[in-house]
């Protein structure tokens, strides 16, 4: 291995360890407790060896979402494969997504929340978060209805997962009720 290809390997392995150490401290603490000072102490690097890979913690939260949004088209694809049929395959998208909100939600949040720097929707999407709508697209394209576009009603569909995640964890809805809220949505939006 060549110098070169060595500290190219180390440079990977630093970014990794910030994004790493970042979601962590994100997960624990909040994403306020998330700060270059606090993550060159963790990851034992200087403040200048943090912003050789990121500019500020803005980029830091948007390698978080990109690696959330590989994470979550994953879980959204697994759970999906498993279940037989338009319907089933629906319920179990609407679950997989509610549960990776649930269980990380400081990802969730450098998804969805806040500033990452990522450009939506457009032709500068990164391909992570084109790949996680994809991964919402496969099954919701298929009950979205005659003469309903299958895009526009993914994001209808995404939208009301992404209000039942953040209004629960928010404290808004009775967490009791999370699976009639599945079953009401996949109901009356799904033409299965």
């Amino acid at each position: 291995m060549s110098v070169q290809e060595r500290k190219q390997r180390e440079r990977v392995e630093r970014e990794r360890l910030i994004v790493a150490t970042a979601r962590e401290l994100a997960e624990q603490q909040g994403w306020d407790a998330v700060t270059t000072r606090r993550l060159a102490e963790r990851i034992e690097y200087s403040q200048p060896v943090l912003y050789s890979h990121f500019r500020g913690k803005r980029e830091i939260i948007g390698a978080v979402a990109l690696e959330g949004a590989a994470e979550m088209a994953a879980a959204l694809r697994a759970a999906t494969r498993a279940a037989d049929g338009p319907r089933a395959r629906v319920t179990a998208l609407a679950r997989a997504y509610l549960d990776f909100a649930e269980r990380n939600p400081a990802v969730y949040d450098a998804m969805f929340q806040l500033d990452g720097g990522l450009a939506f929707a457009n032709e500068d999407t990164p391909q992570p978060l084109k790949d996680a709508f994809a991964a919402l697209l496969e099954s919701l394209g298929e009950v979205a209805g005659d003469g309903v576009h299958p895009g526009l009603f993914t994001e209808v569909f995404w939208a009301a997962l992404h209000g039942l995640a953040t209004l629960t964890r928010a404290g808004r809805l009775p967490p009791e009720d999370a699976e009639p809220r599945v079953e009401l949505l996949v109901d009356r939006l799904a033409v299965v």
